[in-house]
């Protein structure tokens, strides 16, 4: 009994340390495709197919009115730069292309361009 004591004790002193410290992890929710949002923070907006698309933190917004339905990434579409946290991935044949949250992009010039792989 004493020992269960002694092991609580000092466990609620390092967790009662970790809040001290603030410590807290950030993670990323990113919506569905389909979900309707009233506004896009920051979008970088990049005409394809007579289309306005929206580009914020990696999700795909096509405009729906005043609002903004998420969306798959237009195959075709170029961006200048690849979000943060993208992958490197080297295909059989060779060629580097990039991957981030299922979306698959190649180099082209001086951007990227949305593949189909």
């Amino acid at each position: 009994m004493k020992n269960l004591k002694i092991v609580l004790v000092v466990l609620l002193m390092f967790g009662g340390l970790s809040l001290a410290t603030g410590q807290r992890k950030v993670v990323k929710v990113y919506p569905k495709h389909g979900t309707i949002v009233t506004k896009v923070y920051k979008p970088k907006v990049i005409l394809h197919n007579r289309v306005n698309y929206h580009f914020a933190d990696g999700v795909w917004y096509r405009p729906q009115g005043r609002k903004f339905v998420v969306c798959a990434a237009p195959i075709g579409i170029q961006v200048r730069h690849l979000p943060r946290g993208n992958k490197v991935v080297k295909l059989r044949n060779g060629r580097k292309v990039y991957k981030y949250k299922g979306i698959w992009y190649k180099k082209k010039g001086r951007g990227y361009v949305v593949v189909n792989v």
